[in-house]
């Protein structure tokens, strides 16, 4: 090996190091000893510690000298806050929606939250899609709708609970059967909580079914919902069939590249 590739490559396991020590920080929760940050990434303190002293004069990482931790520095911040930026789900989802609109052969769609409610946004259909009035700029219902009851259920927004305690009321006998029971609206919530996902089945089209999953932010907020459709008597939509976990995956996947979770 010449002194020119092992110099190279000795770069490139330093920077890799250096990006090790910076990612076990923001893990830790952005503010760390040193004893801290070397567990995190299994490498003794003094090593550790030199690294550090790079990422300092960098100003990505700074040291409270009261307390001798380190935390994120000022160009850590600018740094996330250009990606923060940059988080748009239907622009990262876009990949998603096209591998699970393939793998699933249904159509597939992002909704975001809208002035009137969930309002699809990127839609995708298969080579030979069912028959749906849904396109892009459709509203759709809270409680009738899987996109609904997913943005709905994964929201601590009383606006909406009210909007869709108003929906449930200003239904017909046939919508407010499928929700009997007392409090329908929260144990609703409940039980899609629970699943992960929502399932509707010939809720809001007869023949049509429906499952979809959260996509949340760096924050943890529900800012768009990933669903799948198709017909009733092909589409499985069992809590643990075909399209449930897919779809669950393939939101987690959009909501990990938003920032949501651990890093």
């Amino acid at each position: 090996m010449s002194d020119t590739t092992a110099n190279r490559r000795q770069r490139v396991q330093s920077a890799e190091t250096g990006m090790s020590v910076l990612k076990a920080l923001a893990r830790l929760g952005g503010d760390a000893s040193l004893t801290a940050i070397a567990a995190e990434v299994d490498e003794n303190a003094a090593k550790v510690h030199r690294y550090l002293l790079s990422l300092v004069q960098e100003g990505m990482v700074a040291q409270n000298i009261a307390t001798q931790h380190y935390h994120l520095g000022p160009e850590s911040v600018r740094i996330g806050l250009a990606a923060l930026r940059q988080c748009d789900p239907v622009r990262m989802g876009e990949i998603a929606l096209l591998r699970l609109r393939e793998s699933l052969q249904v159509t597939c769609f992002i909704a975001v939250m809208g002035n009137l409610g969930p309002t699809v946004l990127r839609i995708e259909e298969p080579s030979l899609p069912v028959t749906v009035n849904m396109r892009a700029g459709s509203v759709l219902p809270w409680l009738w709708s899987a996109s609904g009851q997913a943005f709905l259920a994964f929201s601590d927004d009383a606006d909406i609970r009210a909007k869709a305690q108003a929906e449930f009321d200003a239904g017909n006998e046939e919508q407010r059967s499928m929700l009997a029971g007392p409090d329908p609206v929260a144990r609703l919530c409940r039980q899609v909580k629970e699943q992960g996902c929502a399932i509707v089945i010939d809720t809001l089209l007869r023949g049509i079914s429906a499952v979809a999953a959260p996509i949340f932010d760096a924050r943890g907020r529900v800012v768009a919902v990933l669903t799948a459709l198709g017909a009733s008597n092909g589409f499985d939509a069992r809590p643990g069939g075909k399209v449930c976990p897919q779809v669950m995956h393939e939101a987690a996947a959009i909501s990990h590249a938003m920032g949501f979770g651990p890093g």
